[in-house]
């Protein structure tokens, strides 16, 4: 499974065009796609963006609901029915589209989030705020990571 680390802050051209980071492009090197998905978050004004085999997992894991379940419905649509899949190009970038760039105010520069199995995609100056709540919630709120099992 890929893994997302650090944060990186590039240039987006006048099409739309943005470099993904090497490091990021080197963990998706042995995905059948190679790109990235990207959609709307449904908790910042930001995009999510997850390898296509992330993806295939989320997609199992929406086989947990009735196949008719209004939550089913409602998550399907949240997060596949807003999903693009953006393949890179041969200098490691993709073209996002306008309507996510509008969503997250994403202009002239992308700050690229790894956040472990996911990344995020946001608008520079709104990730100056994102990190400073995040960072105060984590101190206020004790939070640690949890213990995994036995590897």
């Amino acid at each position: 499974m890929a893994l997302f680390l650090s944060t990186h802050i590039n240039r987006v051209d006048k099409k739309g065009r943005v470099s993904v980071p090497a490091q990021w492009r080197a963990e998706l090197a042995d995905q059948s796609f190679q790109g990235v998905v990207l959609f709307r978050s449904n908790v910042h004004t930001c995009l999510e963006g997850f390898a296509w085999s992330y993806m295939q997992e989320l997609s199992k894991r929406l086989d947990e609901f009735d196949l008719f379940s209004a939550e089913q419905d409602d998550l399907a649509t949240a997060v596949f029915a807003d999903s693009v899949q953006l393949p890179f190009d041969g200098d490691g970038r993709i073209i996002l589209p306008e309507g996510l760039s509008k969503y997250a105010s994403i202009d002239d520069q992308a700050a690229f989030v790894g956040m472990g199995a996911k990344f995020q995609l946001w608008s520079p100056k709104a990730l100056e705020k994102r990190r400073d709540e995040a960072r105060a919630k984590v101190k206020d709120g004790g939070l640690t990571i949890p213990k995994g099992g036995a590897s």
